[in-house]
């Protein structure tokens, strides 16, 4: 699944690990997160984030 990286801090979301802090279970993809989700780490919005190049 890809990964997306928050082009302010820098955190990256990874689908198969999801944010089960903030209610999202693992094998969450992105695309599949509330619109009101922010990113953990600062706060931000999910159009701040962009999809990580293959590694």
């Amino acid at each position: 699944m890809q990964k997306y990286r928050c082009t302010v801090c820098d955190y990256i979301y990874d689908p198969e690990a999801g944010d089960e802090e903030n209610g999202i279970p693992a094998g969450t993809p992105f695309e599949n997160l509330p619109e009101d989700w922010v990113c953990p780490e600062c706060g931000e919005p999910k159009d701040v984030f962009e999809p990580l190049e293959d590694e």
